[in-house]
């Protein structure tokens, strides 16, 4: 059986309705993050999440050197961090985080101040499976805010939720 085309896989792949969350890595000025549809529990009990990165993003490494991230779920009202944060525009490392309220959690990792749902992790493990790394985070602290519903990717095109 033939193999199929990437192509044809990531078409399929945009009709699924993703959640839209960031992924926040590195330490000073030295700071990058993606936007992830990717990030998910794996654990209530010990809490871990769980992300893939793609090994070419230019915060795969900063992973690597800096083994801690914040998880920011996104709300409606979070569409420039998302663009900002997939690289719209060329928009590159810390210029990523322009326009939005940070804090800086636990582990020293940065969080959205009014996202739904952020999470202070450290890098348990990193799996390497083809062009992607499934990340693994043990969850030091949780924040929460009141949000009006949640960003989402769907058929090519953030969606409000």
């Amino acid at each position: 059986m033939d193999p199929v085309p990437s192509r044809e896989f990531t078409n399929a792949m945009r009709a699924l309705v993703g959640n839209c969350s960031i992924i926040t890595v590195g330490e000073g000025e030295d700071i990058s993050g993606l936007l992830v549809t990717s990030a998910m529990s794996l654990s209530a009990d010990p809490p871990l999440v769980l992300a893939c990165v793609n090994k070419a993003s230019s915060s795969w490494p900063l992973l690597k050197k800096y083994p801690k991230f914040g998880w920011s779920s996104l709300g409606p009202e979070h569409r420039k961090v998302a663009e900002n944060f997939s690289g719209f525009g060329g928009v590159k490392g810390a210029e990523r985080y322009a326009g939005a309220t940070w804090r800086t959690a636990e582990t020293g990792a940065l969080l959205l101040e009014d996202a739904p749902a952020a999470f202070d992790c450290e890098v348990e493990e990193m799996i390497d499976r083809a062009t992607h790394s499934i990340v693994i985070g043990k969850v030091r602290a949780i924040r929460q805010s009141q949000s009006s519903g949640a960003l989402v990717y769907w058929n090519g095109a953030f969606q409000p939720l």
